[in-house]
């Protein structure tokens, strides 16, 4: 005597297959709601102004080049004194801005303001404890500066970092 057959819908098979079947269309519906109404974080609605700014700020590097501003940057690993000799330019400012940016965190950039003390030295504190590597900039204090200076330094270091209009360089001190 034959098995009786049961309907297809009385079936495990087809509602586990019509289940996947579901629930990937549930799936992927959601995932296209989210991408069409949440905003990319990695493209700036303001990329034109960016890439102007970026524009600007290497003009003010090629204008320190033209100058032949250089600088000679040490950070003393006990005392935590700031102490940079600005070589090049026809005149001193009288305050320098610098800022410190941690490159992975943004959160942890430090700015200074540094005093001229003589003849392109200039003095300022950092905080305690300055470790990792940095990247470093500094500009005369105002609205528009003239020029900048960039450079690379890993601290605590002994000795001094040179900070160019162009790539960081280590500092001959001979």
């Amino acid at each position: 005597m034959p098995l009786p057959v049961t309907p297809w819908y009385k079936q495990f098979w087809p509602w586990f297959l019509l289940g996947l079947l579901m629930l990937s269309i549930i799936v992927s519906s959601t995932f296209a709601y989210l991408a069409v109404k949440s905003a990319d974080g990695m493209v700036q609605e303001d990329y034109y102004e960016h890439g102007r700014a970026i524009n600007m700020v290497l003009a003010k590097q090629e204008r320190a080049a033209e100058l032949g501003i250089e600088a000679s940057l040490r950070i003393d690993p006990l005392t935590s004194d700031v102490i940079l000799d600005l070589e090049g330019g026809e005149s001193f400012p009288e305050k320098l801005d610098f800022e410190l940016i941690f490159p992975t965190q943004d959160d942890r950039d430090i700015e200074l303001t540094l005093e001229h003390v003589r003849d392109g030295r200039y003095l300022g504190q950092a905080p305690d404890n300055l470790r990792y590597r940095w990247y470093l900039q500094l500009q005369p204090q105002g609205e528009e500066p003239e020029w900048r200076l960039v450079g690379e330094g890993r601290f605590p270091n002994e000795e001094a970092v040179r900070l160019t209009p162009g790539r960081a360089a280590p500092a001959d001190d001979s």
